[in-house]
């Protein structure tokens, strides 16, 4: 027996009734020989940890706009911190870790650059709509490894595309990442806007300090523990005061942070629009002049296509010298002798 079939061996012996187990996926699009190490849900996480969309997520915008500072969030602490969470609860649960991890860590790989407002701009772009998790899936089937893919299992590619809404993932594991992303970015995004002076820990409706805590450590905790310890039969769901809080502190963040345009830092998302509406125009016009690989989709998939992929996947630094190349005029110098 190789190391292998004695993990899914012992996941078989050791994991809840209600997880998924490695050795019962339901596949890949593409059959491949099993590996003599790890289980499918493990070379999953491994393939996104080593992909280059993953890379990308560390010069995405989480929140703010192009924060002065080292420890404001970008997508790809928040990806980090969505994961740990999630495992936490799977580890609780008894659930399957690997699989948690693999779509805690690919949930936000199909994100735009500058975050909420580089979304909300692409989606009134693109013909359809944009939706950065079902994204998430067409990178991870048609975009990474030069079309490829990464042929993931259908578990991982499920929890990925139902982490945001919609119907429930059709495992666990993948419910738990759609709480787990919800507890993590309402919390480290709330600590980040007390850093960037836009709200104040006063400011919390006294509601959500009550029943959640007076602190992020504590919110946090009191979220997973309801999780938790409301767990039954395979269901998973916090109890209804917990629940309550976490609704008003929700409320709170769209109301105050996430939709709010006016005063500092956010005001500086009206900019975005321009940039990713001019982006998605002149590639639009000038499809030749995107790389080869997207001139590709647009003879195979269409125009528009092409440049969703094209712009969707840019990180912010990307995005912004794109824009400055294309719109900003050059510096030239003059002799004056």
């Amino acid at each position: 027996m190789n190391l292998r079939e004695q993990r899914e061996k012992l996941e078989k012996e050791i994991l809840s009734p209600y997880a998924a187990l490695a050795c019962e996926s339901r596949g890949r699009a593409r059959e491949e020989d099993k590996d003599d190490i790890r289980t499918d849900f493990a070379r999953d996480r491994d393939r996104i940890l080593h992909c280059k969309s993953f890379r990308r997520l560390k010069q995405k915008t989480q929140v703010f706009l192009s924060p002065q500072g080292d420890h404001y969030r970008t997508r790809m602490t928040h990806t980090l911190e969505v994961t740990q969470i999630a495992r936490t609860i799977s580890r609780a649960l008894m659930l399957n870790e690997d699989l948690t991890e693999a779509i805690g860590l690919g949930h936000d790989i199909g994100h735009t650059p500058y975050g909420h407002a580089g979304e909300r701009a692409l989606d009134a772009l693109c013909p359809g709509g944009f939706k950065h998790y079902l994204q998430s899936v067409r990178v991870c089937e048609k975009l990474e490894k030069d079309r490829r893919g990464l042929n993931l299992t259908f578990e991982t590619l499920n929890g990925l595309a139902c982490h945001t809404e919609g119907p429930k993932a059709a495992t666990l594991e993948g419910q738990v990442v759609r709480f787990a992303d919800r507890i993590a970015f309402l919390n480290h995004d709330f600590e980040d806007s007390v850093s960037a002076g836009a709200v104040t820990e006063a400011m919390l409706p006294d509601l959500v300090h009550e029943r959640l805590g007076d602190s992020k450590s504590k919110r946090i905790t009191t979220l997973i523990r309801s999780l938790i310890d409301n767990y039954h039969d395979g269901i998973l769901a916090m109890d209804e005061a917990t629940e309550e809080a976490f609704m008003v502190f929700n409320d709170f963040m769209y109301d105050t942070i996430y939709l709010n345009t006016e005063g500092k830092p956010k005001e500086e998302e009206h900019k975005v629009y321009g940039i990713v509406e001019s982006l998605y125009d002149y590639y639009h016009r000038n499809p030749d002049s995107m790389p080869a690989f997207y001139v590709e989709t647009a003879f195979s998939e269409g125009v528009d296509r092409a440049v969703t992929d094209y712009i969707s996947g840019m990180s912010d630094e990307y995005a912004t010298a794109r824009f400055e190349d294309l719109f900003i005029p050059k510096s030239w110098p003059v002799n004056l002798n």
